[in-house]
């Protein structure tokens, strides 16, 4: 049996093509009776719409794109480590997607590339996509957000305020750190040392800030010694963990600014013979790891998937409507308490 087409169904409830086309799309402009005698023919003929079928009624391509770091994607796959925060992320926007009829792709792109406007504007001309989610640090491209805007393709900053310029999906990292590092201080601990994540990505600036408020609001001297450099990295956990680790004068408590550096820093402690949580570990992000780990790592739970999905939503609603008024999304997080954080002795 060959395959049904629109033209079938067209044919079958005595319309045009574009009316069925109008009708699969949602579209306002058609009448109840012509609605249901399309889709009469449409169940009765077992029609599926193929992208291109759908595109008839409109300009709407019904695809989305998410743009993530290619360098970090790549090295977590060679590693064998996998990428987490980028399931999480397909996770949310790709079920919403799904929900709405729409389809999801990610492409990897070098955030320090001399030539990322060509490659974006590559993109874009292949896939002619509804909208743009643009995934730290891509988000905080300013040049490719202004390119973006210049086209007038709608897209959502991930993990940043859009700050009037395209929409801004994002968690208070700052807060969360300041949360995280309370935990620390409520528990006896004043030796807290700080992993810090990637100078590349905002979220490590907030991240040490909010890690600075809470010592200054407790009284706690900030010191410089027990904040070492990372870049989100496994191989930069185990370096800062050991630095902070093997002084004499060594943190009791040790935040990382995400959950692959505390897995590191664990390692690191069994490595020297100290116990968890003699040591407190407290991480960022919440990926599986840190529920897998021994014992579990108190870890600060960003809303990565609902990121992702109100990421989605947003750019969807823009393709039904046109508007394209920016706004910010604030998600809240989450700070699960486990194994790895205790009292000082």
């Amino acid at each position: 049996m060959s395959k049904v087409t629109i033209r079938h169904v067209a044919e079958a409830a005595g319309v045009a093509v574009k009316t069925v086309s109008r009708v699969m799309n949602g579209e306002p402009n058609v009448t109840q009776d012509l609605r249901d005698r399309v889709m009469k023919a449409v169940e009765a003929l077992g029609y599926v719409p193929s992208m291109a079928a759908r595109r008839m009624g409109g300009s709407r391509s019904y695809l989305l794109v998410a743009l993530n770091d290619r360098e970090n994607t790549i090295n977590n796959w060679r590693s064998g480590r996998g990428n987490d925060w980028i399931d999480q992320m397909l996770h949310g926007a790709m079920l919403t997607c799904e929900a709405h009829g729409y389809r999801m792709l990610f492409e990897l792109v070098e955030a320090g590339s001399p030539d990322l406007d060509r490659k974006v504007v590559a993109i874009l001309s292949a896939l002619q996509p509804d909208g743009i989610i643009l995934t730290p640090p891509h988000s905080q491209n300013l040049a490719l957000v202004e390119m973006l805007t210049r086209r007038k393709v709608p897209f959502v900053r991930m993990g940043v305020q859009g700050e009037g310029v395209g929409f801004g999906v994002f968690m208070d990292d700052r807060a969360a750190a300041r949360e995280a590092t309370r935990l620390l201080l409520d528990l006896g601990h004043r030796r807290i040392g700080f992993i810090a994540g990637s100078p590349r990505f905002e979220a490590s600036r907030q991240r040490q800030e909010g890690y600075g408020d809470a010592l200054t609001q407790a009284g706690v001297a900030l010191d410089d010694e027990l904040i070492a450099p990372g870049d989100f990295t496994f191989e930069s956990g185990v370096a800062a963990a050991e630095a902070l680790l093997s002084r004499a004068d060594r943190p009791t408590a040790i935040l990382a600014s995400n959950d692959e550096m505390a897995l590191a820093a664990l390692h690191v402690a069994s490595r020297l013979g100290i116990a968890v949580p003699d040591l407190s570990l407290v991480s960022f992000d919440d990926t599986p790891g840190t529920r897998l780990s021994v014992p579990g790592l108190t870890s600060v739970r960003q809303p990565i998937s609902e990121m992702a999905a109100k990421a989605a939503e947003l750019l969807i609603g823009v393709s039904k409507t046109g508007e394209t008024d920016p706004s910010d999304h604030l998600l809240a997080f989450r700070l699960e308490i486990r194994g790895s954080t205790a009292p000082r002795h």
